[in-house]
């Protein structure tokens, strides 16, 4: 979705639309009932955002609402680094066990409940539609099909709490925003999803959003929502969300050539699936055998270029010079700069002769299949080596891919 701040009247509000009416199409719920949404959490304490308009038709603006501006800041790397992030979790789990609160009768109608069986099933065909071949994706699969738990008595589910969907001023927090998944289902999901790596960003070591510890969190939600967390529920949806995510990440790709969304970001989050992958891996060899988990792999050197200057060396070249010119930029296109110096980045860092495939169709069909597993002699090293090279590739600075390559290779 598209967010523009804008003054009116001595006011400052946000307008949150969509970049085109095709980009609504098989979403559950529009616009008016996630607004509506947001009203019903407002009245019950959350800290969320007013109101003020939906748009209509004739307003000639698309799909979309717009809000009062609150203080405070989304960036993660701002928040992260506030002065009491206790505080600041302690207040993030508060109002999660608010919104947990909701019930079907407190909310407008069209919002989803979730099947837990039906969502795997869902999963598994944007797998394929994205042509079912890639290896760890499928063993995630598998591994939910085998290890899906009862369901409970549903609660609202935000559906997106994380880092980067939260306003934060100072250590407080200002404002849940991004409701367009709200769903009804499993607490746990909620809670396993804002402290999965990727939304840590550069905090890795800080498993609960980035701002603390697992134990803290849980014990804030507990006390907040009268409730005992279930350890096997909560792993359970963070494998569920990750698979989830990479499946997010691989789709943007076939949104972009869509035409549904032509933003440069699309294309360059595609490229990101990996991030997901690496972070899928992690959680799914726990159940590895020891002897397999104890390997170790050994990553190749990518061949030093000699002659007339390589595809890789001139993107390079354009991503330097490009580093050169950043302050010629301003506002979106500031932000448009990052992305496509990223996209260059991973060009540059592209040969085809050092980066194992991670697409394997004959590999993932297997294990989809559960004729192959990790207790399969080397099949986890493989996928550790292949993953390591990809993630190198693609997201390098990925805070995870430096816990994982000194886990896997035993080097700094």
């Amino acid at each position: 979705m598209e967010s523009w701040r804008f003054s009116a009247g001595g006011c400052d509000y946000v307008l949150r639309r969509a970049p085109s009416l095709a980009f609504m199409e098989g979403r559950p719920y529009g616009h008016a009932t996630e607004a509506a949404l947001i009203e019903a959490a407002r009245a019950k304490g959350v800290t969320a955002p007013e109101v003020v308009a939906v748009l209509e038709d004739a307003d000639g603006l698309g799909s979309g609402f717009v809000m009062r501006a609150l203080s405070g800041t989304a960036d993660p790397k701002v928040i992260l680094a506030c002065d009491d992030p206790d505080a600041l979790l302690r207040g993030i789990a508060r109002d999660l066990a608010r919104i947990h609160r909701l019930r079907q009768s407190d909310v407008p109608e069209g919002v989803p409940v979730m099947d837990y069986r039906a969502a795997i099933v869902d999963l598994k065909q944007q797998f394929m539609d994205a042509g079912g071949d890639r290896p760890i994706i499928a063993l995630g699969l598998r591994w939910l099909e085998h290890n899906c738990p009862p369901e409970v008595e549903p609660v609202l589910n935000h559906g997106d709490y994380r880092m980067g969907n939260l306003l934060v001023e100072g250590s407080a927090l200002t404002g849940v925003l991004d409701w367009e998944l709200t769903h009804f289902g499993d607490r746990h999901e909620d809670l396993a999803f804002g402290c999965m790596a990727v939304w840590r960003f550069a905090c890795y070591d800080r498993p609960a959003l980035g701002l603390g510890s697992l134990e803290d969190y849980i014990a804030a939600y507990e006390a907040e929502a009268g409730v005992r967390l279930d350890p096997t529920r909560f792993r359970f949806w963070t494998i569920y969300r990750t698979v989830w995510w990479a499946l997010g990440c691989l789709k943007m790709a076939a949104q972009w050539r869509s035409g549904a969304d032509r933003m440069l970001e699309r294309v360059v989050i595609s490229r990101r699936t990996s991030e997901q992958e690496l972070d899928l891996l992690l959680l799914l060899e726990e159940d590895a055998p020891e002897a397999e988990r104890a390997l170790t792999v050994s990553l190749a050197n990518p061949p030093t270029p000699q002659g007339e200057a390589t595809d890789s060396e001139l993107a390079q070249a354009i991503f330097e010079w490009l580093g050169s010119v950043k302050d010629r930029f301003e506002g979106h296109d500031r932000f448009q700069y990052a992305v496509a110096r990223n996209a260059l980045g991973m060009i540059s860092r592209y040969t085809s002769a050092s980066i194992p495939a991670v697409e394997n169709p004959l590999l993932a069909a297997r294990m989809l299949a559960g004729e192959v597993g990790l207790a399969d002699p080397g099949v986890l090293a493989q996928l550790r080596g292949a993953i390591l090279a990809a993630v190198a590739q693609d997201v390098p600075k990925y805070p995870a891919l430096a816990h994982a390559r000194k886990k896997w290779t035993g080097e700094e």
